[in-house]
């Protein structure tokens, strides 16, 4: 055997799992499908332009040691997450505060907030949510619930929010403040020069191949490396053998534009149902560009199939349930480890991911 461990997948777990491997001395390979490293935080030089191919990525996190590790590979700037709503032409501040309640109500002290929240709740009668509608009415009201999250949420997860777990919005910001930082986090910020520098820096020392589909030739990458750490979807590991788990996928068009300035703001979320595209993207503000030009992107929402490239975990009943067969069949492997968003079927935050693939690579 040529390598202590191969790993599956450049993205953060992978690069994490290789970087510490490396610095213990151990001798790795990692095996990349896609033809550039990162994952989906890859990002991509146009125009001078730090573009996020696979959409917005804010790097965020109350954990101290993720912070001081990442900041080993990259200096972080000041980007702070203050995404705007645009409902057919009305723009209202995200997170919920005060902001956006005085522009919905007219609503000048928290208290008169509050109220307004508390009657539209009564109103609508819900003492216990049971489902994302429910949920969303109990934090912010039926207006805000109408026009700033309903749309939105069912072009992002194409399915009515009465069908839609309650616990999918638990952690939307609230707040009786003028406070538009979306995150709750200590330390938050873009790598300066975008994440894929990032990634080269963690995956120095280990040897990197791209364009390879581990899955095709198995059992000869096998017996390369004592140890696999699998960071690929976890229902193709075993053939889909009690069918594809569901994810949502996502569609980008990005476009260079001959102006300086589209939209004024890095990220817009456009919550009406009509608008096909849940958010435009414009690259250059995550850096504080002054670039001549501008990138955008729009980003569709749609359902996963086969072949297409898996976002979101859909963590419904039915599919955790569908995932534990799975599970229990990875229980069963030897020397095989499986990791991230797609290999344990959940949604991670980035520093989330991180904080794992730490843990996992002091295990190993």
């Amino acid at each position: 055997m040529k390598y202590d461990c191969l790993i599956v997948g450049a993205g953060l777990y992978g690069a994490t799992v290789a970087q510490r491997l490396r610095e213990k001395g151990k001798k790795v390979l990692v095996l990349e499908k896609r033809d550039h490293i990162g994952g989906n935080v890859y990002t991509e030089e146009i125009e001078g332009i730090q573009v996020h191919r696979y959409g917005a990525h804010i790097f965020h996190t109350n954990d101290r040691r993720v912070w001081d590790y990442v900041n080993r590979f990259a200096d972080f700037n000041r980007y702070t997450n203050s995404p705007v709503a645009n409902y057919r032409g009305e723009l209202f501040s995200l997170p919920f505060n005060m902001y956006t309640f005085n522009k919905m109500w007219g609503v000048v002290t928290p208290q008169e907030a509050e109220e307004k929240i508390a009657e539209q709740r009564a109103a609508a009668g819900i003492a216990e949510p049971k489902n994302l509608e429910e949920q969303a009415i109990s934090l912010v009201g039926t207006d805000i619930y109408e026009k700033l999250v309903k749309g939105y949420t069912e072009k992002q997860w194409g399915r009515p929010c009465t069908e839609l777990p309650a616990f999918i919005i638990r952690r939307l910001p609230v707040r009786f403040t003028f406070d538009n930082n979306y995150f709750n986090a200590r330390f938050q910020g873009i790598p300066v020069g975008g994440y894929t520098a990032m990634v080269e820096k963690m995956l120095e020392g280990a040897d990197v191949r791209l364009g390879v589909d581990y899955l095709a030739e198995k059992s000869a990458w096998d017996r390369m490396a004592k140890t696999v750490v699998y960071t690929g979807p976890i229902d193709r590991y075993f053939g889909y053998r009690f069918g594809p788990l569901q994810y949502r996928s996502v569609r980008f068009e990005t476009e260079l534009l001959d102006t300086p300035n589209y939209q004024g703001n890095a990220v817009v979320n456009y919550t009406d149902r009509e608008t096909p595209f849940t958010r435009i993207i414009e690259h250059k503000h995550f850096e504080f560009g002054t670039q001549p030009k501008t990138v955008i992107s729009r980003e569709y929402s749609a359902e996963w199939q086969p072949g297409d490239e898996p976002y979101y975990p859909v963590n419904d009943e039915k599919n955790n349930a569908h995932y534990e067969q799975y599970r229990a069949l990875a229980g069963l492997e030897t020397n095989i480890i499986f990791g991230g968003r797609l290999g344990e079927y959940r949604y991670y935050d980035m520093d989330a991911v991180i904080a794992a693939a730490l843990d996992q690579a002091e295990k190993l």
